[in-house]
């Protein structure tokens, strides 16, 4: 993805204010927000 492209809807969960939820990119509409994505702990990557 590039920057100041719309990201396909997703659903996942995340970490929130200490708490796993699950989020939506629709939770974030018509906000500015960034995504960081990485490997799994633990994995041989």
């Amino acid at each position: 993805m590039l920057v100041g492209k719309k990201v396909p809807d997703f659903k996942a969960e995340a970490f929130v204010k200490g708490e796993i939820k699950r989020i939506s990119v629709q939770d974030y509409k018509g906000q500015w927000v960034v995504l960081c994505f990485y490997p799994g702990d633990f994995t041989f990557v």
